[in-house]
């Protein structure tokens, strides 16, 4: 299973990483500047990595972190968002019903969604998907200058990881942030401060789709409920009018009859 390890000492805040997925993905580079700017963790549907400062001199890229038991695809009702064997949690637009439930189930909050468009989609890191099928790494990989990207397979990172720990000499916090978190993600970091303002829980934080699985599963039955009771109030209501319809009939023909009498 494909991953990439961040090391955030060597990470300068350069975002040519940024600018490399924007060109991948096909975005507009002048609006990404823009969402830079006037979004508050610099993501968008144009702008699916950004980078943030999470200490002073220090910097981490936020994207999605293709969770190991990804709590969006266990929320999407219909198979949009699906977990790859190669590790990569992709999106299919053509399945998409647009409810946007992935975005709230995400704990990192990454997917984002094309408000402006007509026809609009989710937007998230693919990590490079097609490119991975070709035998290329992910562009943002590509792409950094002072190598704090590292793509390959996930164990072998985390060994790698954990080597450079050992080595470090205090260089690192000692600690592989995507090893267990919420089940173990598919972008682990090493770093010398806390990722804590990027989202990241403590290391015990188990996978959220143990919490979300149940209620989808029962979405179904609770629509298809939902509906039975609301098809009961409309024929209750309706019952109701025609019944006051006739009675105020059956009031008029007695008031026209007594004036007939008459």
């Amino acid at each position: 299973m494909k991953a990439i390890l961040v090391d955030v000492t060597k990470c300068t805040g350069c975002e040519r990483c940024v600018d490399a997925c924007v060109e991948e993905n096909g975005g507009d580079p002048i609006q990404a500047q823009l969402d830079r700017a006037t979004t508050k963790d610099g993501l968008s549907a144009n702008r699916l990595l950004s980078v943030a400062q999470v200490a002073d001199g220090r910097f981490a890229r936020l994207t999605c972190m293709h969770c190991l038991e990804p709590s969006c695809v266990s929320a999407c009702l219909v198979g949009s968002i699906t977990k790859t064997p190669e590790g990569p949690v992709v999106y299919d637009p053509e399945k998409c019903i647009g409810c946007r439930y992935c975005m709230l189930a995400c704990p990192f909050h990454i997917p984002r969604y094309e408000w402006s468009e007509t026809t609009p989609f989710v937007r998230k890191c693919d990590m490079c998907f097609q490119r991975q099928l070709q035998g290329e790494v992910p562009a943002c990989v590509d792409a950094c200058p002072n190598e704090a990207l590292q793509f390959g397979e996930r164990e072998q990172l985390l060994g790698e990881a954990h080597r450079l720990i050992a080595s470090g000499g205090g260089r690192y916090l000692d600690r592989v942030w995507g090893e267990h978190e919420l089940g173990g993600t598919g972008v682990l970091y090493i770093s010398d401060v806390d990722l804590g303002a990027v989202g990241w829980p403590e290391p015990e934080t188990e996978a959220i789709p143990s919490l979300t699985e149940p209620l989808i599963a029962k979405t179904p039955g609770i629509g298809l409920g939902v509906m039975g009771v609301l098809l009961g109030i409309n024929w209750v209501i309706r019952r109701r009018m025609r019944l006051a319809a006739e009675a105020a009939g059956e009031a008029t023909d007695a008031d026209s009859g007594g004036e007939a009498t008459e």
